[in-house]
């Protein structure tokens, strides 16, 4: 997902996840016409990989103890992507590249729009940032299973020959190994680590770079219209969207969704 704050109503299940029977019996598939070209495949992690609810659900003692402190720590992350979209704007008026000021690391512009929010010293966020959400939450991954069939459909995408890739926007690599994923991926990058949030062009570009493949031979594959497609489609990328929920009808359209692992494998390799 490319932003990853629980919301009351992201606590609870999908209607379709409560279902016993399979997604793919339920649902046509809602892509479009087979794409070609393809030579790596890579994900978002959070939402796409694994339900979100059952993290939020094992976070809501948490989130109730630190309230106040999250609130800031997602406005801040709003504050960051409406800075890095003003950017955009600017570099699209002036038919230019604009980068970041100079000088400025992620990690301390966010821990300081926080302790702004919260009368606190940025040295004491970024701190707690990095123990309570970096760190602190990785241990709920232990008992989180991944959406049915990721394991099969990532080894079968794999011995076909792609290339696999991930790009979060929390730091992925313990939450891999706890999830059993860990072994798949050719190259793991974190968005904050890059220096800008999803839905922003340059992690895009650093995962291409990464995957040693031009933009319009990957397809990223998210659940955020608005982070993951939107984002995707910007630098160039293909995308596709996984939606277990109610039908999306507005935002930037992904070139294909699907709503189970298996309609994904059908989709790449038949």
């Amino acid at each position: 997902m490319g932003s990853f704050l629980p919301t009351p109503y992201s606590l609870l299940p999908t209607p379709y996840s409560l279902l016993p029977i399979p997604y793919s019996l339920l649902f046509m598939y809602t892509g479009h016409q087979m794409l070609s070209g393809i030579s790596a495949v890579a994900f978002d992690l959070d939402g796409t990989l694994y339900p979100n609810y059952r993290l939020n659900l094992r976070l809501l003692p948490f989130l109730l103890r630190h309230c106040k402190f999250m609130l800031a720590f997602g406005r801040a992350r709003d504050i960051i992507r409406r800075e890095q979209e003003a950017q955009a704007e600017l570099a699209a008026q002036t038919a230019s590249t604009v980068q970041p000021p100079s000088g400025i690391d992620f990690y301390d512009r966010q821990a300081q729009l926080v302790a702004e929010q919260i009368k606190a010293q940025k040295e004491e966020i970024r701190e707690r940032i990095d123990r309570l959400i970096y760190r602190g939450w990785e241990s709920f991954f232990l008992k989180i299973k991944p959406f049915p069939h990721v394991k099969e459909v990532l080894g079968e995408l794999k011995a076909a020959g792609l290339k696999l890739g991930l790009l979060s926007d929390f730091p992925p690599e313990t939450k891999l190994e706890y999830l059993g994923l860990s072994s798949f991926w050719d190259t793991v990058l974190c968005t904050e680590s890059i220096g800008a949030l999803k839905p922003a062009v340059k992690p895009f570009e650093e995962l291409a770079k990464a995957l040693a493949c031009p933009a319009e031979k990957i397809l990223y594959v998210g659940n955020s219209r608005r982070y993951d497609v939107g984002g995707a489609k910007r630098a160039g990328l293909k995308a596709a969207l996984l939606n277990i929920g109610l039908p999306v009808i507005s935002g930037v359209k992904a070139d294909f969704t699907f709503r189970s692992y298996r309609q994904l494998r059908n989709f790449m390799l038949q």
